[in-house]
């Protein structure tokens, strides 16, 4: 404790950190599933300063890399980053002195764990521990939001298989064993410390039209002078909202994807430094914005699951203090994250399709690797698509991704586990259809939200919670005690879903 005490000023470990810092050191595997200002960062930045090679910490944003270089630099940890935000010749600077084992923590994008020479600077300066952070992703959004995550496993590998720390705020239980496969985790201590945040509020606002949704929105912002989030589901919808909230007087900023980097970076300052009120955003913004005094998160449209919807609510009322989620359900919005279903993942032809290219190319090089690139313009599928069954394939054992290309190591033995092959996707995509349906009984519901989330993510049972809308509709005597934690999906939303 001394060290985290001098280094961190931490006074005293919290739930779930002390086991996860004595497994690591013992050498173990660990999955660790802590909420939102649980602490995760500290469960790998302390045994980091006691292990004897570099500890590696795959992230997925930058902004997430620079807020923690940032803290860890003030607090005198040998950190450094490496990421696409480096010119050429400052990533070899950095890779020099990787190579000579001057830093204890070096954090990366997934991206760069794709480079070969990347690897082979790590691998000559020895890795202790490999952490991911943000680990939902390489299950929950891996296949499309960054299929870099995909890859991850073979670099362990190649790293010489040192411990994993895998650090997620989401994980039902078929997520947890999904991220335990695709890293190759062995043996794994699961470190589960639950969902509960008692200073969490919860709150779903029926909204009929887009006029009650704005009146709504307002009188949130009249009730809460913090600050806070406000998601929307799409580019388009973030940009309307933005421009009515400044019409209307209030200190906003947007933050989307589309936007330049530059600009983003610019709106995330100010919105650290309380020069806005609120931003409203897509889910591009969040991962790893380390801002405690976030006093409400606002979805303007349901996300597409459950986790999506803790991950985001949870930025709120990070330092303890009350803090509100408020969802503004309208059935109608279902459309949106439909649509995004109906694209999210390969269609089985493609798949098919591009098996087969990559069969012809093998033949006509006569076995030697064919380069992504190569495969890519022969397919004429997206770079994004291929990448996403390139991993397939790899996770099948057909081919090797090396440094030349791909290299095939066989065929599918079978039609059935060719067959088996093709339906894996159809498999997620049913998977993601029950996400999103779970979402929208959560906004339903007029049993406890917090019990209604606990079920979701399999935890055990508690009494009612007593901060949701619902348990305090309840208290006043509003619903029936012998209310449903769930109701019925109404058959319109289910035929809906149905035909994504």
């Amino acid at each position: 404790m001394a060290e985290a005490r001098a280094r961190f000023g931490v006074e005293e470990l919290r739930p779930g950190q002390r086991e996860i810092i004595e497994a690591l050191l013992e050498g173990k595997d660990v999955l660790g599933v802590m909420p939102t200002g649980a602490g995760k960062s500290l469960c790998f930045q302390l045994p980091a300063l006691f292990l004897p090679k570099a500890t590696v910490v795959v992230s997925p944003l930058l902004a997430l890399m620079q807020d923690q270089h940032e803290k860890l630099s003030e607090a005198e940890v040998d950190v450094v980053k490496l990421d696409s935000t480096l010119t050429q010749r400052e990533a070899d600077e950095v890779a020099r002195e990787v190579r000579r084992g001057e830093h204890e923590l070096i954090y990366m994008t997934p991206e760069q764990l794709e480079k070969p020479e990347r690897i082979d600077v790590l691998r000559k300066a020895g890795v202790s521990l490999f952490v991911v952070d943000e680990a939902h992703c390489v299950s929950q959004w891996g296949h499309d939001f960054r299929p870099a995550f995909l890859a991850l496993r073979d670099a362990v590998q190649q790293l010489g298989r040192p411990p994993i720390l895998a650090l997620t705020a989401t994980a039902t239980p078929q997520v947890r064993e999904d991220v335990l496969e695709q890293l190759g985790m062995r043996e794994a201590a699961v470190m589960n410390t639950g969902i509960q945040r008692d200073n969490l509020f919860l709150e779903v606002a029926r909204t009929v039209n887009p006029e009650t949704k704005r009146a709504r929105l307002m009188k949130l912002l009249q009730e809460e002078p913090g600050t806070g989030i406000i998601y929307t589901a799409t580019v388009r919808k973030a940009e309307e909202v933005w421009q009515w909230l400044k019409d209307a007087g209030v200190e906003a900023g947007r933050y989307h994807g589309k936007m330049k980097a530059s600009e983003r970076e610019e709106v995330q300052q100010r919105f650290m430094d309380n020069s806005y009120r609120v931003i409203v955003a897509t889910k591009a913004f969040g991962l790893g914005i380390d801002k405690p005094d976030i006093r409400f998160v606002a979805h303007w449209q349901f996300p597409d699951s459950l986790e999506s919807y803790y991950q985001e609510a949870g930025r709120a009322g990070r330092d303890g203090e009350p803090a509100r989620a408020v969802l503004f359900y309208r059935l109608e919005d279902r459309r949106i994250q439909g649509y995004f279903l109906g694209g999210k993942y390969p269609r089985r032809e493609e798949s098919q399709a591009l098996y087969s290219v990559l069969r012809e190319l093998w033949a006509h090089r006569q076995g030697k690797p064919v380069p992504l690139k190569v495969l890519t313009e022969a397919s004429g599928l997206p770079a994004n698509r291929v990448k996403v069954l390139v991993a397939q394939l790899a996770g099948a054992g057909i081919l090797d991704r090396g440094s030349r290309g791909l290299k095939q190591l066989r065929d599918f033995e079978s039609a059935e586990e060719l067959g088996e092959y093709l339906t894996a996707y159809e498999k997620r995509h049913q998977s993601d259809r029950e996400r999103l349906q779970q979402m929208m009984r959560y906004g339903q519901t007029t049993g406890c939200r917090w019990r209604f989330l606990s079920e979701y993510f399999d935890e055990p049972e508690h009494s009612e919670c007593g901060h949701c809308d619902n348990c305090e509709e309840r208290a006043a005597g509003h619903f029936d005690a012998a209310s449903p934690t769930r109701i019925a999906t109404p058959p319109t939303a289910t035929d809906t879903l149905s035909a994504v």
